[in-house]
């Protein structure tokens, strides 16, 4: 392994969860990149020989990014929806941190209140238009194991609650943080697809991945996918560890994330979504993955994976 430094892309979804796991890497910082002053606004693990440049975008144009092959503009270490895995297990390997797992919750499927609709097996004699996150996400892929065949309007994760308000879309598939603030809108529950995936399996969802490319190794020398799982190991941990800090950064960088404001929401959709599988998904993780995309392969909704490469 060389021992000069290697500089890395990583890109992550902008929801909070996702959004905390890195800051230890580089520190706590201004949305301009600027650090805070202080020992926050440094590194609070020790990157060796990595250093990080951290990348927020919607996780459905990340899954595009990978799924499309096109390795001018991928990403070294990218979320991704654990549906969109299948489509790229022969160039990125997944860490064992930084997953995110429903235990028997998960994304909401939701209408108006004074929808019809009144359950998942509803839509399977429904015809009207489902708004989704994305066709990669994980959240899609259970919908349609769980209904089948529907009709789907795809649009960015954060527009879906007010296009169903409006009477855009029947009905729609939330993530993020809306899986808690969808009823401030008048909106009703028909459907959790963590609950719909326990009931069948018994097992929690797998929804994102945090994956690594595997040429890293051919570029930078042999162990370096190994060294760099280690470090990104870490900084999920340090994030736990550093709770204060990690809600510091969320503040920071919010944007018009009104939502966070509101501490004991983010504090509950943390506690759901950063959990001990985020930490080490460990032996129970990997079988969920695997059973998760056996029986979406065996639907035909995406191809076979052998072999899960898991660092």
């Amino acid at each position: 392994m060389q021992t000069d430094l290697i500089e890395l892309n990583l890109a992550h979804s902008p929801d909070s969860d996702d959004l905390v796991m890195w800051w230890p890497l580089v520190g706590v910082r201004h949305p301009d990149g600027t650090p805070i002053e202080g020992d926050l606004g440094r590194p609070q693990v020790d990157t060796g020989m990595f250093r990080f440049n951290l990348v927020a975008r919607d996780v459905e144009e990340l899954n595009k990014l990978v799924v499309s092959n096109d390795d001018t503009n991928a990403y070294d270490i990218t979320a991704i929806s654990c549906a969109a895995y299948p489509n790229i297990a022969d160039r990125y390997a997944i860490t064992k941190a930084g997953g995110s797992f429903g235990e028997n919750y998960g994304p909401r499927l939701v209408v108006r209140e004074d929808s019809e609709l009144k359950s998942i097996d509803d839509l399977r004699s429904f015809g009207g238009v489902i708004a989704i996150p994305g066709v990669n996400t994980s959240a899609y892929m259970t919908l349609r194991m769980a209904a089948g065949e529907i009709e789907t309007k795809e649009m960015l994760f954060s527009e879906i609650p007010g296009s169903i308000a409006r009477g855009e879309a029947d009905a729609g598939l939330l993530i993020h943080e809306a899986q808690l603030t969808f009823g401030e809108m008048q909106l009703r529950e028909i459907g959790d697809m963590g609950k719909w995936w326990n009931a069948q399996t018994g097992k929690p969802l797998p929804l994102g991945l945090n994956v690594i490319r595997t040429d890293l190794d051919k570029r930078f020398g042999n162990g370096t996918c190994s060294e760099l799982a280690r470090v990104l190991n870490e900084s999920v941990r340090c994030c736990v560890e550093m709770g204060e800090a990690s809600r510091m950064y969320l503040q920071l960088n919010k944007g018009d994330r009104t939502e966070w404001d509101d501490p004991q929401l983010v504090d509950r959709y943390l506690e759901m979504y950063v959990s001990g599988l985020t930490l080490d998904m460990g032996s129970r993780g990997r079988d969920a993955i695997e059973l998760f995309l056996a029986r979406a392969a065996d639907a035909g909704l995406c191809p076979r994976v052998e072999k899960l490469l898991v660092l």
